[in-house]
């Protein structure tokens, strides 16, 4: 007859073990907090996306926790909004946006479903960049010089694709052609691909992107930069001057992408997010990665990022009150 007390005591056993070598684990491990998400307002692929998951496999370490990327695309990075708004402000939940969240939507929707200051709690500038004008096959110039000389002769030929209106690059076009005295008329793509293949082949006569975008086909020839919006030279195209070396110091501004947290996030959870960006920013490896897509690390405090926003509202709230633009 089996001893009726084997199974209760190998049962004992068992659990007796397993409290051992959960004893035995390394206290990091049990201290591990669950998850956290970094929502991005853009699909996956683009470099919005990219940035996102090169920031989450680094700050899984600094953090201690796993990190994920969950994409909500539409509506220009709105939609991350509204989930971030709905998000516990306990660092679970954080999201990386653009520039356009702070500075530029307040000004062209009449209604929007957040507060750009109170909704988007700073927690650090990741990237800056530039960005760029660039022409086709049509006209064939290979300067600004040019392009202007071309732009005064026809104007009503003179144009300019954007990504979509509304975005920065559709601003930095108005302000190009005030500047150069030529009424360009913007032409709006779904998107920076479609774009591109208008402008070589030779549908419209140039396009502004951000420099990420032209990068490739400016080196394969396809496409030519002719002048970039950094005070810089980008390290990326050396050969292509800035605007205000080409003659037109007021074309000059930097994009960004941020991280923020959702209202309420206590100061100590920033903090320790913020600590950690800075960090994974800071990595040669990360900074190489980024800089080859066309993007300036920068990973500063809060602070910064609060007055870069303040500073960029600032700047195109004019231009676009002006423009009479609204995308409502």
């Amino acid at each position: 007859m089996k001893n009726p007390t084997h199974f209760p005591r190998r049962r004992f056993t068992q659990g007796l073990l397993a409290g051992l070598l959960a004893a035995a684990a390394p206290l990091g491990a049990l201290a591990q907090d669950p998850a956290a998400r970094i929502l991005v307002g853009f699909p996956a692929g683009g470099s919005f996306d990219t940035i996102a998951r090169i920031l989450a496999e680094k700050l899984k370490t600094e953090l201690n926790r796993t990190v994920l990327v969950d994409n909500k695309p539409g509506a220009g990075g709105r939609i991350a909004v509204d989930v971030l708004k709905a998000a516990p402000a306990d660092g679970s939940v954080m999201m990386l946006g653009p520039d356009a969240l702070r500075a530029l939507y307040p000004f062209t929707f009449k209604k929007l479903s957040y507060d750009p200051v109170k909704d988007l709690v700073p927690v650090g500038t990741v990237s800056e960049f530039a960005f760029a004008l660039a022409s086709g096959a049509e006209p064939k110039v290979g300067n600004m010089a040019e392009f202007v000389a071309w732009s005064k002769k026809n104007p009503e030929k003179a144009n300019y694709g954007i990504p979509a209106r509304g975005a920065p690059h559709h601003f930095f076009g108005m302000v190009l052609g005030d500047t150069i005295g030529v009424k360009m008329q913007d032409v709006p793509f779904q998107g920076s691909a479609p774009m591109a293949a208008a402008l070589m082949g030779g549908h419209i006569s140039s396009s502004i992107d951000v420099l990420s975008s032209l990068v490739e086909p400016h080196r394969s020839g396809k496409l030519r930069v002719l002048a970039v919006s950094s005070e810089q030279r980008a390290p990326q195209l050396p050969e292509v001057p800035t605007f205000a070396e080409s003659g037109y110091p007021g074309i000059t501004g930097m994009g960004f992408n941020a991280m923020y947290a959702p209202a309420n996030t206590p100061a100590k959870v920033v903090a320790t997010w913020n600590q950690a960006l800075a960090k994974v920013l800071a990595m040669p490896d990360v900074r190489e990665r980024l800089l080859t897509m066309g993007f300036s690390p920068v990973g500063k405090s809060p602070e910064e990022l609060a007055a870069r926003g303040a500073q960029s509202a600032k700047r195109w709230e004019p231009v676009i009150k002006a423009s009479g633009f609204t995308a409502d």
